[in-house]
């Protein structure tokens, strides 16, 4: 941190002891500062805008899926690109409420994606349930996909 002061403060002392100099340098490092911060708001709503047009479901499904595993999980990539990697967390909530009853503690499942989706392409498998909140069964609840972190092919 206070490397960064000592920079501001020279370049604060450059700048109103050589103005005709200083001022033209400073100008340039702002645009490509600028053009930087651009880039990485562009990828930013790029990627958000992919993450969204994934069909993600979640559903109990005790009977098409073993006992320590009976999250079933469908997706389908309605991008024009693979999807290459994705992470997410499990919540789950009562119907009609906005409490998630799912605890994300340490020892709680990470969930993956299936490494490469091609597009239009859909995948399913079976997860584990996360750690619920006491007194509440997992076939009374709804199980959504949020916090999703993913990569896409360019």
């Amino acid at each position: 941190m206070i490397i960064g002061a000592l920079l501001i403060l020279t370049w604060l002392v450059l700048l109103l002891r050589y103005p005709a100099k200083a001022l033209p340098i400073s100008l340039a490092a702002v645009c490509g500062l600028g053009l930087v911060a651009l880039g990485v708001v562009w990828q930013d709503t790029r990627e958000a805008s992919q993450l969204a047009r994934l069909d993600i479901r979640l559903s109990y499904a005790p009977d098409q899926c073993p006992a320590d595993r009976a999250l079933q999980v469908r997706m389908k990539n309605g991008n024009k690109v693979p999807l290459t990697e994705l992470r997410w967390r499990v919540a789950a909530y009562a119907p009609g409420d906005t409490v998630n009853l799912a605890e994300n503690t340490y020892a709680a499942p990470r969930y993956r994606g299936p490494g490469e989706l091609q597009p239009g392409v859909e995948w399913s498998d079976c997860l584990p349930l996360p750690p619920l909140r006491s007194g509440y069964r997992p076939q009374t609840l709804e199980f959504r996909a949020e916090h999703l972190q993913g990569t896409f092919a360019n």
